[in-house]
């Protein structure tokens, strides 16, 4: 284990240019200069036949463009024109001048940029980004608007423009720097887009829209595929409303989108009314919208619906591809539909479709819980047979299906694989190993796992905790698990009603009832309201602990509130009523358990036969032992163990052995406790050559005689006077290292 530990253990910049971010002046939001300029600059005519032969009356046009396509930055008089408060002014204008050279406008806006001193305006930005657009630059156009949101978005404010004057606004006042042409609005739409500024996207295509310029539906989509990364339906579903309103006619891309998002959201009805308007469009569906559809009913249950869909999808010409199968055996497996998922296994086989790792990782999933184990391991050979490598999901299923039917090694030997196989392991993974330590006892290494979890960057959940939670409480390490939900509280992770109900059980299993008042009004507090899973461990808890009339109140308290008992409810309440006396109540409630139409299980019965063989109705017992195959339940060890001890008490001595005979043939193993009875009852009645008998047999299958077993003998051979048989008896039980009780050594002075 702690070599698979240490196996486990095994400048951002958006920076535009370093002078320009360097500078004061670059703080907008509060430069005063910034916002005269602006404001001189929006005034100005940015005409297409803008023809100044002089600027400031200092040089000529032919004079700047010589001077910048011999790259002479340093000359006095273009220097000098960064020196003036309108500075941006004049940049705008030299880049209008220069506009029939794109490349040559560019370099002097990037010398611009890097002088000292010096901060472009957002209508310096727009200029040059219409004057790139135009001449078919759209990768510079694209990096200036992208330049330019960015350094809005980290500066927090305006960037050099009136409060109001946005950037939208600014690039649609700066349009007739060059012959109108609209695609580098939808490049700016498309820039918010790609920095994930989803909302800003959507209020520029609003503004778009009133301006009459709107984006191409492809942008649009774009923007919807966005919402649906993020699972922002309600935003997705406005901005499909806000298209349709701009007169832009949805694609089938457009509606694949949002039937995608319906379908995911569990909105079936209105994925299939999108669904119908796009065939009496004319649009046909393609094999996207079909899968999209079939998730859709499979996520509800609705699994004939989905085979409607996948047959309506062949009948129209559509092939099914690997998503659709596999979504189609996802669907049958989660609904615990096995046959069928192995049918559609078998039919893309037919149609010459590999299956690929996520159907292997779904069966193999489905297999371990159905607790088909053998045959999950037998999909997991096959996969890498044919050269698949497994992912998380699948080690995933395969470990956490060992550690819950005990096969502690396995499980570990599974994560040593993922491991070596530099498989890494997710959150899912890091919450099953830890849980299956927990369960196991081995808080230590889980504390060890958890170190490595936090040093991969795994955030704990609260399954995480709540795992943590259930080892610390079984450990009895009550100041650790309070540690931990300090933690969690800490880190604004508010307990669930999972949580809570793991941290109550823990208390009453320590008899810290007070605690667990606590912890109620806590809950109250946060206003989570008991579960009937919460109430019935109290009453289970009040009952084990004696405590009648707490166990009771739970029960008003919990049918006040309008929860009605489950079976697990009533078993507690018989098993409760039984130990402390009350059979005829319990009777009652068995009784009432069928009229609810509830179905008693094994767990009711055996707790009823057992509380009323403890409370001499062995005849009541037998009735209830008779009914139980006629159920269709099988007795088990408790009932079996029962009614032998209640028989043996009558005196009936051969139903005893009988139920013994019956009980090893239907497979239910004999442990120590039904070997008490019989050996005990046996004794009692004289049968102590049988008695020994099955003394001898218990040794012969491994289970081991404890104090009460070697006193019941001791004591009879006593009585009989057999005292020889009784002293070997003795010394066998003091050499096994078993402390015999004080009575039997009244009559032998053995030293122990």
């Amino acid at each position: 284990m702690f070599t698979l530990l240490r196996r486990l253990k095994t400048s951002h910049c958006h920076s535009v240019s370093s002078s320009l971010f360097d500078s004061s002046c670059c703080l907008f939001s509060g430069n005063m200069l910034a916002w005269a300029t602006c404001f001189l600059c929006s005034r100005c005519s940015f005409s297409t036949t803008s023809n100044v032969s002089n600027f400031d009356g200092v040089f000529n046009r032919e004079t700047v463009v010589e001077i910048v396509k011999q790259e002479r930055w340093d000359d006095v008089r273009l220097v000098g024109l960064l020196c003036s408060a309108l500075a941006p002014v004049s940049v705008s204008r030299l880049l209008i001048e220069l506009k029939q050279d794109p490349l040559l406008a560019l370099r002097l806006f990037r010398w611009a940029e890097s002088r000292n001193g010096f901060c472009h305006t957002t209508e310096n930005y727009c200029v040059i980004a219409h004057i790139l657009f135009c001449s078919k630059m759209y990768r510079d156009a694209h990096n200036v608007l992208k330049q330019l949101v960015t350094f809005h978005r980290d500066s927090g404010g305006v960037i050099g423009v009136l409060p109001s004057f946005t950037i939208m606004d600014a690039l649609w006042a700066t349009r007739n720097v060059c012959v109108p042409g609209y695609g580098v609005f939808d490049a700016l739409f498309s820039v918010l887009m790609e920095l994930e500024m989803l909302e800003e996207a959507r209020q520029c295509f609003l503004k778009m829209r009133n301006f009459r310029v709107i984006p191409k539906a492809r942008s649009c989509d774009i923007l919807l595929h966005k919402y649906s990364k993020v699972a922002d339906g309600v935003s997705a579903k406005k901005f499909f409303n806000d298209m349709i309103g701009a007169g832009i006619v949805p694609s089938i891309y457009t509606y694949n989108i949002m039937i995608g998002i319906l379908c995911k959201e569990g909105d079936l009805k209105a994925a299939r009314i999108l669904f119908v308007r796009m065939k009496d469009m004319g649009i046909s569906p393609d094999v996207v919208t079909y899968n999209s559809l079939i998730y859709g009913c499979g996520k509800l249950g609705e699994l004939c619906d989905a085979v409607c869909i996948y047959e309506e999808m062949k009948a129209a010409g559509c092939s099914p591809d690997i998503i659709t199968y596999n979504t189609l055996i996802n669907c049958f497996c989660k609904f615990e539909k096995l046959p069928q998922a192995f049918n559609f296994l078998r039919e893309m086989k037919e149609r010459c479709i590999r299956p690929n790792v996520v159907t292997y990782s779904t069966l193999i999933d489905a297999f371990c819980k159905e607790g088909m184990l053998q045959h999950a391991i037998k999909f997991f050979v096959d996969m890498r047979r044919v050269g698949l490598i497994p992912n998380e999901f699948t080690y995933t299923s395969l470990i956490d299906a060992n550690f819950k039917v005990g096969n502690f090694d396995d499980a570990m030997k599974f994560v040593k694989e993922m491991v070596e196989a530099s498989v890494k392991l997710n959150v899912v993974t890091y919450t099953t190993l830890l849980d299956g330590l927990c369960e196991e006892g081995r808080i230590h290494e889980a504390e060890e796992v958890f170190k490595v979890m936090l040093k991969d960057g795994v955030v704990p959940n609260e399954k995480i905790y709540t795992a943590f939670m259930q080892g610390y409480l079984k450990a009895k390490r009550i100041d650790d698990a309070m540690r931990i939900l300090a933690k969690m509280k800490a880190n604004n992770i508010r307990p669930d009603i999972v949580l809570y109900g793991t941290i109550i059980w823990g208390f009453c299993n320590l008899g810290r009832f007070e605690d667990v008042n606590s912890l109620l009004v806590e809950m109250k507090d946060y206003n989570i309201e008991v579960s009937e899973v919460i109430y019935t461990t109290l009453i289970d808890s009040y009952f084990k602990a004696g405590k009648n009339v707490e166990a009771r109140n739970m029960l008003n308290e919990m049918q006040g509130r309008g929860m009605a008992p489950n079976v697990v409810t009533y078993c507690s309440l018989i098993n409760g009523l039984c130990k402390l006396g009350y059979v005829e109540e319990a009777i009652g409630y068995f009784h009432n358990l069928k009229n609810v139409g509830l179905q008693p299980n094994i767990v009711v019965y055996s707790s009823l036969v057992h509380g009323l063989c403890k409370n001499d109705l062995v005849e009541d017992a037998r009735k209830l032992f008779l009914e139980m195959p006629e159920k269709g339940l099988i007795p088990d060890k408790i009932a079996y163990t029962s009614l032998i001890d209640g028989t043996m008490k009558q005196g009936n001595i051969q139903e005893a052995l009988d139920l013994v005979k019956q009980m090893t043939e239907t497979g239910v193993e004999i442990d120590l406790h039904t070997y008490t009875c019989l050996i005990s009852g046996l004794s009692r009645h004289g049968q102590l050559h049988q008695a020994r008998d099955l003394f001898h047999e218990m040794i012969e299958k491994g289970i081991q005689p404890d104090e009460v077993v070697y006193g019941c003998l001791i004591c009879k051979y006593r009585e009989s006077g057999n005292s020889e048989e009784a002293d070997a008896l003795l010394n066998e039980m003091i050499e096994k290292g078993i402390a015999p009780v004080k009575s039997e050594l009244l009559q032998k002075n053995v030293r122990v």
